[in-house]
């Protein structure tokens, strides 16, 4: 991570899948934050005409194409969450060119004078970045909740699900390593309460 100037404050945002992260952060940008988000700079890595998704298609073959030239991520997801060692290969590939992307992106911000950047990355604690970041921002969901909330917004089965969940690691020891958590466990006014109180209490530039 690039050193932030004396203006500007970077601070990881992160979770786990259908925890939240992007509720949380919709709320923290609309309070002020400038909010980076990896799943993006994940797509833009892979995009149409890069050599990212060139790296990939050569990796797992150009059946991982979709018709409209773009990669075919629900077919990537199928096979890596099936595979771990397929998954470990996909990372690979990505997540290199996520940090750098990732650089750039904090570098400009900084250099625009934003004084609060939020960097949302879900694999934050998992990829070893946690030392880049000295504060971060848990979005926590009980367990039992999240595999109910990614059922209830994706068309996956129960075994699917447990999949995705299970190759991230688990919400309660990330629980352990955040800074600050919000529990987006009860409801979505419940959950922007408790954003907005963070941003106040610790966040809010010049407090």
């Amino acid at each position: 991570m690039p050193e932030a100037s004396q203006r500007s404050r970077v601070v990881a945002l992160t979770g786990g899948i259908a925890t939240g992260k992007s509720t949380v952060a919709a709320v923290l940008a609309g309070l002020g934050a400038t909010v980076i988000d990896a799943d993006q700079l994940a797509r833009q890595a892979v995009a149409p005409g890069t050599e990212g998704l060139q790296a990939v298609l050569d990796r797992f073959g150009p059946e991982m194409l979709a018709e409209d030239g773009a990669l075919d991520r629900g077919r990537v997801a199928e096979l890596v969450f099936r595979q771990p060692h397929e998954r470990a290969a996909l990372e690979a590939i990505v997540h290199p060119l996520v940090a750098e992307l990732s650089r750039s992106a904090i570098q400009a911000a900084t250099r625009a004078g934003a004084p609060l950047i939020v960097y949302e990355i879900p694999l934050l604690f998992e990829v070893g970045k946690a030392a880049d970041f000295p504060t971060s921002i848990l979005a926590y969901l009980r367990p039992e909740l999240q595999l109910q909330r990614l059922m209830e917004r994706s068309p996956l089965s129960r075994g699917a699900a447990e999949a995705r969940i299970a190759a991230q690691m688990p919400i309660d020891d990330k629980r352990a390593l955040a800074t600050w958590i919000v529990d987006t466990s009860g409801t979505l006014d419940q959950t922007r309460e408790q954003v907005r109180n963070l941003w106040h209490r610790e966040l809010r530039p010049g407090r």
